[in-house]
């Protein structure tokens, strides 16, 4: 139907081109006629003149294409939008995007919230259930706890019982007959049989003695067999450390019930040496029963799991004595707690939630698992929930969708139909649509477009005939433009070839001032050099006169330092003269000091043996007063030979004097000189900074004229410059005034077929 509608419209565009575009043009005009004539008239703007014999003809074409634009269906332009989406490509469409965009969003929030609701859900089951179990194991764990300790104490009280150490005395004796041996073995039988009989949940009772020569004594019918228990590896160790141990059950041959043990190490409490280990078999039921009575839900599966890993009861009959099937039991490192496992059911593994938790008294963990998925079956509603609000949504989203391609698409396809019609001409199109959304605001914007393109066709139409007038009379304008361009053109060759030959002259002018500004640089280079030469030798001069006033101060108080010497000389002299009296006066003690022991020595002898001690002290005070004589002679020579070394160095200062006195004289007479040699070479750079001055003006005036020169110059060249580039506009505003009627005349043509192409839309 689309494809129909099309060809209608393609035959219509046909029909309408083949209408003398002037003639629908012409009638138009003739509608107009008066109203443009009372507003041209005044302004004197040519009109068109109409050719009336064709009137009837323009008129008869121009009502078809009315009756074809009005018989046209304009509500159902474009068709369907869901055809047209058909017809077009889906993905660029705009309806089947905003389709798409909000199915997608509706749907995958509404997916979202529901797995995240029934994960929330299936975490929060499994973390109950986990805990609800977990409390449930440590409660049946208890039980069995209670129910092994009463078989402790059980073996407890036959190893206390006074009846049995009595018969173990007995049985203990090495001289005690086979008959004897017999009775007391047969009292202890009956012993065990009475306490066996006691309590049902009991097979058998074993005493096996540690001495291998002896037989075991029991309850059950399998005491034979019990004589390969020696062999057990817990045997031993069991007799070495003492206490008790269970022992995991062991499947029995030829159907006989199930049972687990309890072995204890016993001693005669008379003091023998003999000792038993008690066994004490009991039926597996008694463990069973706990689990039976444990439901954790169903598929729940429950085992007691030795240290070994030796499966002790299990809800699954086949299981007990095996070693259990569950690997993670030997990564269980902790006394109590759950985690997640897998186990195979009949083949196919199943993900189970595992509890645990560790017996007090055999050291056994008791196990339950339940499959996770009989948890979490009651959270399966929300999930079957999510899907029928999937669902739902979906249709929900897809109603919504169609109702939004309807409302936008399906306008915006009339709309896109609707300028396709505008591209090919006609302009009396216009969109019904008025509501207050966008749609409604883009369909007003459309129409108001159509009606601005409309009046524009329309100025532009007035407009392409003043531009035809206005070409006409560019043109004539152009052409007496271009002749006296080429009159003004001749005229301004002329002129360039005066400037020319000024600025030929002006640039031998400028050569001759550049020579003679090069000669005066090198008169002010060289006067430059001078001055700074007699400014060096200035500086010079005084710094001379300042190093030799320097020098004769430093002069002076060399002078007057060697005088202070020689007088410190001569004080020295009379110092040592001194030195040399004490000393004199110091020999002369020497001696008498001397003397006095010699006259001591004398008289010690003389008193004899009561003077011995006088005498060493005469004898010591004379080798003192010669060691002192020796130091005095000493001194005497260092004094003597410290004078002849102060003559020396006074001679050498007396003969030093003079010659300070001439050196002073002679920088005396020096400053003198160089004082001379500054004052002249300062009267010499005044004279020098006075011609130096005058050679400045001089190059002032010098640069001063070749500027000017350089600027008649410059001006020369600028208008001769100036005069061609002028020559060379006129030659091509000859040119451009020949191009310019070339572009009135092409002007005048454009202006003719644009009224042709305004022709062809319809107003």
């Amino acid at each position: 139907m689309v494809q129909k509608k099309q060809e209608d419209s393609g035959e219509q565009v046909t029909k309408a081109e083949q209408v003398n575009p002037e003639k629908v043009q012409k009638v138009k005009k003739v509608k107009k006629e008066k109203v443009v004539k009372s507003k041209t008239t005044g302004s004197g703007k040519k009109m068109f003149k109409i050719d009336r014999s064709k009137l009837k003809l323009g008129w008869i074409k121009t009502d078809w294409v009315k009756k074809q634009f009005k018989n046209r269906d304009w509500k159902n332009i474009g068709g369907s939008s869901f055809q047209q989406i058909k017809k077009a490509n889906p993905v660029k469409s705009v309806g089947v995007k905003l389709f798409l965009i909000f199915f997608a969003g509706i749907m995958i929030f509404v997916v979202s919230l529901g797995l995240l609701s029934y994960s929330k859900a299936k975490g929060t089951i499994e973390k109950n259930a986990s805990r609800a179990n977990q409390e449930t194991i440590d409660q049946t764990k208890q039980k069995m706890d209670i129910i092994l300790e009463r078989f402790v104490d059980t073996s407890t009280q036959i190893f206390f019982d006074p009846e049995m150490q009595s018969l173990l005395q007995k049985m203990s004796d090495t001289n005690l007959t086979a008959y004897d041996t017999f009775v007391n073995s047969s009292s202890i039988n009956k012993q065990l049989s009475n306490v066996a009989f006691t309590n049902k949940s009991m097979e058998a009772i074993y005493l096996v003695p540690t001495d291998d020569t002896k037989s075991i004594m029991g309850t059950g019918s399998n005491s034979s067999s019990m004589g390969s228990i020696r062999q057990e590896a817990w045997y031993s160790e069991l007799i070495e450390a003492g206490g008790y141990r269970w022992l995991p059950t062991e499947v029995k041959e030829g159907g006989s019930t199930p049972t687990f043990k309890i072995a204890r190490s016993m001693k005669n409490l008379q003091g023998t040496t003999q000792s038993y280990v008690l066994v004490i078999e009991l039926k597996l039921e008694v463990l069973e029963e706990q689990l039976k009575s444990l439901d954790l839900g169903q598929g729940a599966i429950l085992q007691l799991i030795a240290p070994d890993n030796k499966v002790v009861a299990s809800s699954i009959s086949d299981r007990t004595g095996q070693e259990t099937e569950l690997a993670f039991v030997k990564e269980l490192t902790e006394p109590a707690g759950s985690t997640n496992t897998e186990y195979k059911v009949d083949g196919k593994s199943t993900e189970m939630l595992a509890v645990y938790s560790t017996m007090d008294t055999s050291n056994w963990k008791l196990v339950g698992m339940i499959p996770t998925s009989v948890l979490v079956q009651d959270a399966k509603g929300i999930l079957t929930l999510t899907l029928w609000m999937a669902l739902i949504d979906a249709g929900i989203a897809v109603l919504i969708g169609i109702w939004m391609v309807r409302m936008i698409a399906r306008p915006l396809g009339k709309l896109k139909d609707l300028m396709q019609e505008g591209a090919k001409g006609n302009l009396k199109v216009r969109t019904p649509y008025s509501s207050q959304d966008e749609i409604g605001q883009l369909s007003t914007a459309f129409n108001l477009m159509m009606e601005q393109i409309t009046k524009l066709v329309e100025q532009t139409n007035r407009s392409a005939q003043e531009v035809l007038d206005t070409a006409s009379e560019l043109s004539s304008a152009s052409k007496k433009t271009a002749v006296s361009a080429s009159e003004i053109a001749v005229a301004t060759e002329e002129i360039a070839g005066g400037a020319g030959s000024l600025a030929t002259e002006a640039e031998r002018g400028n050569e001759l001032t550049d020579n003679i500004s090069r000669q005066m640089q090198s008169v002010i280079a060289a006067n430059e050099q001078m001055g700074d030469s007699a400014r060096h030798v200035e500086k010079s001069s005084q710094t001379g006169t300042q190093h030799l006033n320097q020098l004769m101060t430093k002069t002076q108080k060399t002078e007057e330092m060697i005088g202070a010497l020689v007088n410190k000389v001569d004080s020295l002299k009379e110092s040592t003269s001194s030195v040399l009296k004490v000393l004199e006066v110091l020999q002369n003690i020497t001696k008498q000091t001397n003397i006095l022991s010699l006259n001591a020595t004398i008289e010690a002898a003389r008193a004899g043996a009561a003077g011995r001690g006088f005498m060493v002290v005469a004898d010591e005070v004379r080798q003192l007063a010669a060691q002192s004589r020796q130091s005095i002679e000493m001194v005497g020579e260092i004094t003597d030979k410290i004078m002849t070394e102060m003559n020396e160095t006074v001679d050498a200062l007396s003969a030093a004097y003079p010659l300070f006195k001439e050196q002073m004289d002679a920088v005396k007479d020096t400053n003198v000189i160089f004082a001379s040699v500054q004052e002249q070479m300062g009267a010499f750079v005044e004279r020098l900074g006075m011609v130096t001055g005058s050679i400045g003006d001089l190059n002032k005036s010098q640069g001063t004229l070749s500027e000017a020169m350089s600027n008649v110059s410059a001006v020369a060249e600028e208008s001769s410059a100036t005069s061609q580039e002028v020559a060379s506009l006129s030659s091509e505003q000859q040119n451009i005034s020949n191009q310019l009627v070339n572009l009135s005349g092409k002007l005048e043509n454009v202006s003719t077929e644009l009224k042709e192409t305004l022709s062809r839309f319809t107003v």
